[in-house]
């Protein structure tokens, strides 16, 4: 079953009649724009059935912006840390952009914005969606292109406190955060401090588009260790976070409130993927505490941890369990590995990271080729996405088997 498969489905399940338009947003990037608040929106929006053009002026489809990873302190009036993040590829090109087609905006922050602040046609089509009344959402550092543009006039909006006075001296009413978390919506346009506050941020935004919800509360489990993929394990959970879902992250011999430091993966042209550190994740839960069977869901993100994680019987027994009962669960990339050890592949196709194809067919399981690299295999209950460039269609398929839907 294919991604638009599946959209079809829901499209028909939603709207009877057929009415039902599809959703068309810009998401503009830059160079050094924050890693998080660029692709959770690109993948979530996209899974909950939305199309997402992302470009960056002078930039063409296939060209590369760099992102950057930002460890937040907990004081909100702190500078924080940066380094490198993932390679963003644009897939629409910024000087073609027919502003008639998008339904709305999103802006991600990082350093990008103070520079595309000072572009003069970024500036000319963020007015534009102003003047128009079209959704808008920008983030933490993002909140400076809608001030360059005139769009926050009178409007409410917050964002990171270093942004305050630019935005008060362009006739925002500034809405002081409490934490790092907390979003502002005053009618077409919504703000954001940080990636902290994706969940609720890209909820609002959804909701500005048209976008309803329909049987969230699901629960969902998400299992990782030290050096997981960075986007494998943040994606899934603020997207299920941005559906209404109960979402716990856990890592055996740690609990709630303890971190996990990330790996960052990217296929830059070698023999095999790069890897350099990424982002701190706050784990939400203890894993000694789990009770698998009030989950609906689980999902097994790649990176380094998976070859550790197969080592832990508590982790393969849980694993068994959702595959005993049927219950959908996920793996991405390497995460494979997990499912291999747990001897749950016998008869099954699935698809992940090539390398481990030839334990998979050791294993009874079926490998499909990872040729697109987004390829997504959907078999009875098991969803398997080659690496994290398919995880629209990993969480679209998580949605239809747990009865999610978006209709518009």
């Amino acid at each position: 079953m294919t991604l638009l498969d599946i959209r079809e489905i829901r499209k028909e399940m939603g709207n009877p009649k057929g009415e039902e338009r599809r959703r068309r947003v810009l998401l503009l990037c830059g160079d050094y724009m924050e890693d998080y608040e660029a692709m959770v929106p690109f993948q979530a929006l996209q899974a909950f059935g939305v199309s997402v053009d992302a470009v960056s002026p002078g930039k063409k489809a296939g060209d590369i912006c760099a992102t950057a990873i930002t460890i937040q302190v907990e004081s909100i009036d702190q500078a924080n840390s940066e380094s490198r993040g993932h390679n963003f590829t644009l897939n629409a090109t910024f000087d073609e952009i027919e502003f008639d087609e998008y339904d709305g905006l999103v802006i991600p922050g990082g350093r990008s914005p103070e520079h595309l602040a000072m572009n003069a046609s970024v500036v000319e089509l963020v007015r534009k969606f102003s003047d128009s009344r079209k959704p808008i959402a920008a983030i933490c550092h993002g909140q400076l292109v809608l001030a360059a543009a005139g769009a926050v006039k009178g409007r409410k909006c917050t964002a990171v406190s270093t942004v305050k006075p630019g935005l008060v001296a362009a006739g925002a009413h500034w809405v002081e955060p409490d934490t790092l978390s907390v979003c502002v919506a005053d009618d077409n346009l919504i703000t954001g401090v940080t990636y902290y506050g994706n969940p609720e941020f890209i909820g609002l935004f959804l909701k500005a588009l048209g976008g309803n919800i329909c049987a969230s509360e699901r629960r969902v489990l998400i299992i990782i260790g030290n050096y997981a993929e960075d986007y494998e394990v943040t994606v899934p959970y603020q997207s299920f976070k941005v559906l209404g879902c109960h979402v716990d992250v856990v890592c055996p011999k740690k609990k709630a409130g303890d971190t996990c430091p990330t790996a960052i993966r990217d296929l830059e042209g070698g023999q095999t993927y790069s890897e350099i550190r990424g982002h701190n994740f706050v784990l939400t839960a203890d894993f000694e505490s789990i009770d698998a069977p009030s989950y609906d869901a689980l999902v097994l993100p790649g990176g380094k941890a998976p070859e550790f994680l197969a080592l832990k019987e508590d982790v393969i027994v849980l694993v068994k369990q959702f595959m005993e009962a049927r219950k959908p669960v996920a793996s991405i990339c390497h995460g494979l590995e997990i499912l291999v050890a747990a001897g749950v592949l016998q008869g099954k196709k699935c698809t992940g990271y090539p390398g481990i194809k030839a334990r998979v067919v050791s294993s009874g399981g079926t490998f499909v080729e990872a040729d697109p690299i987004d390829r997504c295999v959907t078999d009875g209950n098991l969803v398997t996405a080659a690496a994290w460039h398919g995880q629209p269609e990993l969480i679209s398929q998580l949605m239809t088997l747990l009865d999610i839907r978006v209709s518009f």
